[in-house]
């Protein structure tokens, strides 16, 4: 439901009104195809919301598993593990998509790129790696560190950084989107941090 509603957010910030939104995610249905469905942010962002049953039910199964098992904090466990994949891949196949730059652009002066991006941009970013550092906490007891977590997304938005420009998507590759990327991260890792010591109990 979290990841639901940021989602829900960063699409709102991006484009406006709800109304905005659900047109621009209609788009798919009606000029079908593959290419709108994978290739296009209209397509990521349907399949994303279209999958969020199939990611509640993935939860039920995993957490029932383990109960029968005897695994303690069976349901944190699960929930906690579908959050990062759902909430994770989504933005990191967003980021992967081409883009509209005249070739692979590298940036690395900090805070210029910044400067000239929107709200859309901003909050997309933030968001790119924020279940994993929401969620990567509570299911691993080694990374229930706000340190840790900050490099563990920085490490992650490198590597997606650096497969943009390797990849020739036509897309800035820039220190900003790690930076933002980053915080994102950091922020969510504090907004769960009242329930890490139940990760730690159970570890």
């Amino acid at each position: 439901m979290i990841v639901s509603l940021a989602i829900l957010g960063a699409a709102i910030a991006a484009f406006g009104p709800v109304d905005t939104v659900l047109k621009i995610l209609s788009m798919p249905m009606r000029r079908p195809g593959w290419y709108v469905w994978v290739a296009t942010f209209n397509g990521v962002a349907l399949i994303t919301v279209a999958a969020l049953p199939l990611a509640a039910l993935a939860v039920w199964a995993l957490a029932r598993r383990r109960s029968a098992t005897g695994v303690t904090s069976a349901w944190r466990m699960s929930l906690a593990e579908v959050g990062i994949v759902y909430g994770t891949v989504p933005w990191v196949w967003i980021i992967l998509l081409p883009g509209d730059e005249a070739g692979a652009i590298v940036s690395l002066v900090p805070l210029r790129d910044l400067l000239t991006m929107d709200t859309g941009q901003v909050v997309g970013n933030l968001l790119v790696f924020a279940a994993l550092g929401f969620f990567a906490p509570l299911r691993f007891a080694a990374l229930a560190s706000v340190p840790r977590i900050l490099a563990l997304a920085a490490g992650c938005s490198v590597l997606v950084e650096t497969a943009q420009y390797v990849l020739r998507l036509d897309r800035v590759s820039s220190v900003d989107d790690v930076l933002l990327n980053t915080a994102g991260a950091g922020l969510a890792a504090l907004a769960s941090r009242r329930w890490w010591h139940a990760t730690a109990r159970a570890s």
